[in-house]
């Protein structure tokens, strides 16, 4: 059996754990495992340099390690390819190019790990006649099928550590810290950061707010001797009556999300005349060394992807269903984003706890 693993979208710290456990468990099956650079693109270009070939020593000590010794990409969709003619940049299908590349390598299966945009690729490639098993991957814990997505939980370690370090200089000056973190289309991250770092006000994708409510809440604050206040905004958060914060389009589409932060900051100086700073975490949340949870979470991930190219259990994802790994078709994982339910037990917490949700 040739194995061939590649890592799509953005990075997220486990990602090399997981390549870790697909190396290591298929070589104890006698399998040879190679991976691709950069997604698809490695099979893609027919570069010699874009496929690596992975041993044990090509993996060893790099399950601690952030980022991903494959490299990612989140603009290689080989279905939507852009390709410059002339003056112009056409969105190609070249689909077919990276199908006769595996079937030259003598691919007999492909483990692709990633987000949502990932695993539609592979589903794609999947329904072309290419064995695909995925591996979800994204920190921002939307996929469904699966409880937690590895580089979530550093994710929110991160962010925690931020809005704690933020505590300390607001009580100083008496200010507004506004925080603003990666959520695209789910608050999973800002709702259990601000949970566990203390926060005040927290503002989610699944709950449009209304920054009146917001501002009360910091003047009530105000009132009761509480000079300063800490608000987690994630960045797919939305007033009720306006839409997500852009920062860049292509092609008439929203790519880049950046912005309702700054946007929500200004507006509460505005409303409660306190002194509001801004922190975007950006892709801090993505970097850094994945922590202990996630690095056993992808370490499982990885050897249950290796089970299930065993099976034949083609056209599924890992996913993680405590206390078990078990098959989820890929069709279903991507057919909708996990969200936050507005009636879940971490939201009644917040709600307990007093924390306003802007609604």
């Amino acid at each position: 059996m040739h194995l061939l693993i590649n890592t799509g979208g953005g990075d997220a710290p486990g990602l090399n754990a997981v390549i870790r456990a697909v190396t290591l468990g298929a070589l104890n099956r006698g399998w040879r495992v190679t991976g691709i650079r950069y997604g698809y693109e490695g099979l893609r270009s027919g570069d010699p340099d874009g496929l690596i070939p992975l041993d044990r020593d090509r993996v060893r000590g790099i399950a601690h390690l952030g980022g991903t010794i494959l490299g990612a990409i989140n603009k290689g969709n080989p279905f939507e390819y852009p390709v410059r003619r002339g003056e112009e940049v056409v969105l190609t299908d070249v689909s077919e190019e990276v199908l006769a590349r595996f079937r030259a390598v003598g691919g007999d299966a492909l483990i692709a790990v990633g987000g949502d945009g990932s695993l539609r690729i592979a589903q794609r490639f999947c329904d072309l006649g290419l064995p695909v098993v995925g591996v979800p991957k994204t920190i921002d814990n939307d996929l469904d099928g699966t409880l937690f997505t590895f580089g979530f939980d550093t994710a929110v370690s991160v962010a925690t550590e931020a809005i704690g370090r933020l505590h300390t200089t607001a009580e100083s000056h008496r200010r507004v810290m506004v925080v603003e973190v990666m959520g695209r289309d789910a608050g999973w991250i800002a709702l259990h950061a601000g949970i566990a770092g203390g926060a005040d006000v927290i503002l989610i994708p699944e709950i449009p707010f209304d920054i009146g409510t917001v501002a009360g809440k910091i003047q009530a604050r105000e009132a009761q001797g509480r000079g300063f206040s800490i608000v987690v905004v994630a960045e797919g958060a939305m007033p009720h009556d306006g839409d997500r914060a852009i920062r860049a389009h292509e092609a008439g589409r929203d790519v880049q999300l950046g912005g309702m932060g700054a946007q929500v900051a200004e507006q509460i100086q505005a409303l409660t005349g306190k002194e509001t700073r801004t922190t975007v975490l950006g892709h801090i949340q993505r970097g850094g060394t994945p922590s202990a949870f996630d690095r056993v979470l992808a370490l499982r991930f990885g050897a249950a992807a290796v089970h299930l190219v065993a099976q034949g259990l083609f056209g599924h994802m890992v996913g993680y269903q405590p206390p078990d790994m078990v098959p989820v078709p890929i069709r279903d994982a991507v057919a909708r984003l996990r969200r936050v339910p507005l009636e879940s037990g971490t939201v009644r917490t917040a709600r307990t706890l007093g924390i306003c949700l802007g609604d």
